[in-house]
């Protein structure tokens, strides 16, 4: 069985977006492409109806090609258990009110079981210093927190 993933909104972005003269940004881009076309198929790959609605903000066209690239990859349901945890997160401060999206994309992966969650978004999400709180309150309420990861330590060998 493949290793569950969820994919954050960041992840999309960065592959369709235009080439970035910004040598950060237009390095991530690369390796997110690189991770999309070598890496992606390792994966079974989920989103949530979050990530479909912060992709369609934005350029018409930029958000048509981020929802384009994510066609037909499985969407994993905002419940009650979702809403809790992620309210939890905020609570409990692990993650900033100010991101609330954020935690809800925790919670999602958390809560539906994904081994990782993918993401460029090192402020709230793949950020070591808030590991321990997340995974903490994660635990709490019994779920097991993913592994949140960019696409540089997915990429194998």
């Amino acid at each position: 069985m493949k290793p569950l993933l969820y994919l954050e909104t960041t992840i999309p972005s960065y592959l369709t977006s235009k080439p970035s003269r910004d040598l950060i940004v237009a390095a991530r881009q690369q390796i997110t492409l690189d991770w999309w076309l070598r890496r992606r198929r390792n994966f079974q790959v989920f989103v949530s109806q979050i990530v479909l609605d912060e992709a369609t903000e934005g350029d018409h066209q930029a958000a048509t090609a981020r929802l384009s690239a994510m066609k037909g990859l499985p969407l994993l349901a905002i419940n009650e258990e979702v809403i809790s945890l992620a309210q939890m997160l905020l609570k409990e401060k692990a993650v900033p009110k100010k991101a609330t999206r954020d935690a809800g994309h925790i919670a999602v992966s958390a809560v539906h079981g994904m081994h990782f969650l993918l993401t460029w978004n090192c402020a709230h999400l793949a950020n070591a210093e808030i590991f321990e709180a997340v995974d903490t309150v994660c635990a709490m309420a019994g779920y097991k927190c993913p592994i949140l990861c960019t696409p540089t330590e997915l990429l194998g060998e």
